[in-house]
């Protein structure tokens, strides 16, 4: 996405723009109602605290206030399809937001692929937490299985951090369970995780998450003050949701485990637009967020993610370090371990179902929105 040297210092105030028609004053307090309640769901978005931000819980409520958004914009192009039919520049941007939909479909898919595999991971997590159960005795067995577990979810995380720089790892997965000749150990393990990953990706081989966003953001560039004057101010909301829209599939990306995720999209809004700041906020939030060091190379920035590393990492070094019998010190240690665990594997629970629910919902509106607005602007 980029500004123009065009758009320096041309209005995006509604009031600006001369509006012919009787109900011009009703249709311009419906735009700028349209930009206030954007802008009030970003502001809210951008003012949690960094420990909330990419939580599951903060994912869910980017969906919400994007298929929300989405709503009021399909109402306002349901209002005004009469100025749309009769514009052609109008019922140009209008087709250009739709393709640009339809592009984030790809994503919805990648996304709901990156919710599975965390699923999985949280599986693995159960045997764990199973296995270091604090009501029974641990002994050196218990210790053993959670540890093969751990092994497990270290090589699947591994993969998936594999796969955010090269699309092959989508070949290697469809190739779990298959007995090979001459077998490593790692593959040993992959052959024992068949049932735990999925065998198929929704996207191709090769699709790269990277270079989908680029391809929904491209030549994306803010209206002119001749657009919003040709257009009666509609070319704002179409480019208010295409923005959002572009932010949203690229937040997601940032926070799910996708194929060859990438986070150097170039994403800049005007400073005059109203949910500007708290957009480019977040966006700035989140860029920082990955190039911390504990997170750099990590598979997705999503929080429950950084909590399942570091509750494997310190697994693995207790494991390491115990001698059988436990002593009182390292009892009350494999305690807090399991508690920690188990916090973790709740948070999962409880907000994997529901976010994988609100990634298909907004795959079905994005479907039906265009069908209707296409069948509604007489196109094919």
């Amino acid at each position: 996405m980029r500004t123009t040297a065009e758009f320096q210092g041309s209005v995006l105030n509604l009031r600006g723009v001369q509006v012919h028609s009787m109900e011009g004053s009703s249709m311009e307090q419906e735009l700028d109602l349209f930009q206030r309640r954007v802008t009030e769901r970003f502001l809210e978005l951008s003012s949690v605290e960094s420990g909330e931000l990419l939580s599951l819980s903060w994912v869910r409520k980017l969906l919400d206030s994007f298929m929300c958004c989405q709503e009021e914009f399909k109402v306002i192009l349901q209002n005004h399809r009469g100025h749309v039919l009769k514009n052609p520049q109008l019922d140009r941007m209008v087709g250009e937001f739709f393709e640009r939909s339809v592009k984030a479909l790809d994503v919805c898919n990648a996304v709901r692929d990156g919710v599975e595999q965390i699923r999985q991971w949280q599986k693995l997590l159960d045997i764990v937490l199973c296995a270091l159960d604090h009501k029974r005795s641990i002994g050196e067995g218990q210790f053993r299985r959670a540890k093969r577990a751990l092994v497990d979810l270290a090589i699947g995380m591994l993969d998936d951090k594999d796969s955010n720089s090269n699309g092959s790892i989508a070949h290697r997965n469809r190739s779990f369970g298959r007995n090979n000749n001459g077998s490593t150990s790692r593959d040993h393990h992959h052959n024992s995780l068949g049932h735990f990953r999925s065998l198929s990706w929704s996207v191709s081989r090769n699709w790269s998450a990277a270079k989908q966003l680029q391809a929904i953001g491209n030549n994306l560039s803010p209206p002119k003050a001749n657009d919003l004057v040709a257009t009666n101010g509609l070319a704002l909301p179409i480019y208010t949701m295409s923005s959002i829209l572009v932010f949203v599939m690229w937040a997601l990306v940032a926070a799910i485990p996708c194929q060859d995720r990438g986070l150097g999209l170039h994403f800049s809004v005007p400073r005059q637009l109203p949910w500007a700041a708290p957009v480019a906020a977040l966006h700035e939030r989140i860029l920082e967020e990955s190039k911390k060091r504990e997170r750099k190379n990590s598979c997705g920035l999503l929080r429950e993610i950084q909590h399942i590393e570091r509750c494997a990492r310190v697994i693995n070094d207790l494991a390491d370090s115990v001698q059988f019998p436990l002593s009182e010190e390292k009892g009350k240690e494999v305690r807090q371990i399991v508690q920690d665990v188990s916090r973790v594997c709740g948070a999962l629970k409880d907000g994997l179902d529901p976010l994988e629910r609100q990634v298909r919902e907004v795959f079905r509106r994005i479907v039906r929105d265009r069908t209707e607005g296409l069948d509604s602007h007489g196109r094919v």
